[in-house]
């Protein structure tokens, strides 16, 4: 071992970093107060950030038919829209910044963000290791919560997964290293502050909702330290909430019963680690009708944000396509939104014209391509469907 000696002590100081690094994060979070009350802000604001990719195309029909249901609060001076631009990845590229320093000082001077997607650099495309706006916004913000709903009501599908937001695998997916040009470590960060957090969110939202089933989602068995620490806090946290039956599941066989037609109606929420969340509730939208149509909240006890759960789909620009892009899951994100602040009458309005739209009527059908409606016919469809409710 003496030849790697120089590399194991190199690995050794990085691996300090990340530690304290995370530490000072635990301080943090023992240090946070309340969530924020909507109802006492003067004036809520809303920025709205385009992303790149198709992006901007969905959040523009987004913030359109936003500003149509909040068009009274809006002129009454209880609403705000601030235009942030900045997250394209030329722009992240030119600062080397996940997001450059500007940007986030104008996201923090708002209270809700409306977010598109962003690109993220992966190895072997050419473009500089910078890490994803996502994960980064995620922490910069302390947005610990990802919560992803998926409704299929004639298959008897209801769920409500709740995704930890800012530990597990992406945590500091930027800061692993190379020990030697054979071996290469990557980190899973979990702490008791983290999963008890989002586990109280969790299970007192199937409590508001009376649902009776929290699901916890693992691979306990086999990433024992993290993964049991993150089961062991969510069960200490099941505790205090005897009504509801908590069971446990590993993510690779929860997985195949989401698949499973009998077995897939019993589930109601899901909680689990950052990475498995991030698949399964991908996988999730797919019984909805694709990631397409599936929006997301990221909820933090200061800020929050809402989005879309797919990507920047560049194809779609690049082929000329951006156009037919599906709004459905911008769209989603502003009924999480609206809900979010407290306007749960105009949430449910918007979610009953989506459902018109996209699952009943479905008088303007979005396929991507120009043998389908584009972006904008659907989000004249969605305004129109609103105005007759």
């Amino acid at each position: 071992m003496e030849k790697y000696e120089e590399q194991l002590q190199l690995a050794c100081e990085k691996f300090k970093k990340v530690l304290e690094g995370q530490l000072k994060r635990v301080e943090m979070m023992k240090a946070q107060g309340d969530f924020v009350d909507y109802a006492a802000l003067p004036c809520i604001r809303i920025g709205v950030c385009g992303g790149d990719g198709i992006g901007p195309t969905i959040t523009a029909q987004a913030r359109r038919v936003l500003e149509y249901i909040l068009a009274d609060l809006k002129a009454a001076g209880k609403v705000e829209f601030v235009n942030i631009d900045g997250l394209t990845i030329e722009n992240r590229i030119a600062h080397m910044q996940a997001i450059p320093d500007d940007v986030l000082a104008e996201l923090k001077s708002c209270h809700i963000i409306l977010k598109g997607p962003t690109t993220t650099p992966q190895k072997g495309d050419g473009m500089p290791n910078i890490e994803s706006a996502n994960v980064a916004m995620r922490k910069a913000l302390d947005l610990f919560a990802n919560i992803r709903p998926v409704k299929v009501p004639e298959q008897g599908i209801n769920w409500t997964i709740f995704r930890e937001n800012t530990e597990g695998g992406y945590a500091v997916g930027s800061q692993g290293f190379n020990v030697t040009e054979d071996l290469a470590v990557d980190f899973t960060i979990t702490t008791k502050q983290g999963s008890d957090r989002i586990a109280r969110l969790a299970y007192d939202y199937a409590r508001k909702n009376n649902l009776g089933r929290v699901s916890l989602v693992t691979k306990a068995n086999v990433i024992k330290t993290t993964d049991g620490n993150f089961l062991e806090d969510c069960h200490k946290v099941a505790a205090l909430y005897p009504e509801i039956t908590t069971d446990e599941w590993y993510a690779d066989i929860m997985t195949a019963k989401l698949v499973d037609e009998k077995r897939r109606k019993d589930f109601k929420v899901l909680l689990l680690p950052n990475l498995y969340g991030d698949i399964i509730s991908d996988e999730a939208a797919e019984f909805q009708g694709g990631v397409g149509t599936a929006g997301c909240a990221n909820i933090g006890k200061k800020y929050a944000m809402f989005e879309a759960i797919h990507g920047s789909a560049p194809r779609m620009v690049r082929e000329g396509r951006a156009q037919y892009a599906d709004p459905c899951s911008m769209l989603r994100a502003c009924v999480m939104l609206l809900s979010h602040i407290g306007l749960q009458d105009r949430a449910d309005k918007l979610e009953r014209a989506l459902d018109i739209c996209s699952f009943e009527e479905k008088k303007y059908v979005i396929t991507g391509r120009d043998n389908g409606a584009t972006c904008d016919e659907f989000g004249d469809y969605v305004m129109n469907t609103l105005q007759n409710l």
